[in-house]
């Protein structure tokens, strides 16, 4: 029997976390990990307490702030952060497995809370229609470790 690998098993995780989301726009993702240890999940949505977006603006989602993004959508990968510290697990040193690779804001996070590695399934500028993932441009700059993953899928029933 062939076992998996840890990078499979935790971006699988990634995907499968991202069904969670009630975002209209996308579902993400995300699985933070420590020396092969799971240290904190997360996906893209609103804070606990407020309006699940699918639910509540089921044509076209929240309301859009003054950039034009989700007025209350909170980022996988951030959530998986937030919660991480909230339960006072530490983060220095992890990596981060996402599904959809960093923005220029979630990456300056990723930075400031000493995260060693970032590996993503897809590109946020290709879903975006930018030219550039900034947030990776951002992150490799600074020494953050990124990768895109290349791996094997095979326990994920329907990707988003």
């Amino acid at each position: 029997m062939e076992r998996p690998k840890f990078d499979d098993i935790y971006m699988e995780l990634a995907v499968n976390l991202a069904k969670k989301s009630h975002c209209i726009k996308r579902h993400v993702g995300a699985v933070l990990t420590k020396e092969t240890r799971i240290i904190s999940i997360g996906y893209n949505g609103p804070p606990a307490g407020t309006h699940n977006c699918d639910e509540e603006w089921p044509e076209k989602g929240c309301p859009r702030d003054s950039k034009g993004g989700c007025s209350l959508a909170i980022h996988a990968e951030q959530n998986a952060l937030l919660y991480a510290v909230k339960n006072k697990t530490e983060v220095v040193g992890a990596t981060l497995y996402v599904t959809l690779s960093p923005c220029l804001a979630c990456s300056r996070i990723i930075y400031t809370m000493g995260v060693k590695k970032v590996i993503y399934l897809n590109s946020y500028a290709e879903y975006k229609g930018i030219g550039s993932d900034e947030g990776l441009d951002f992150l490799k700059k600074f020494g953050v470790e990124v990768e895109h993953y290349s791996g094997q899928l095979q326990n994920v029933t329907h990707m988003i």
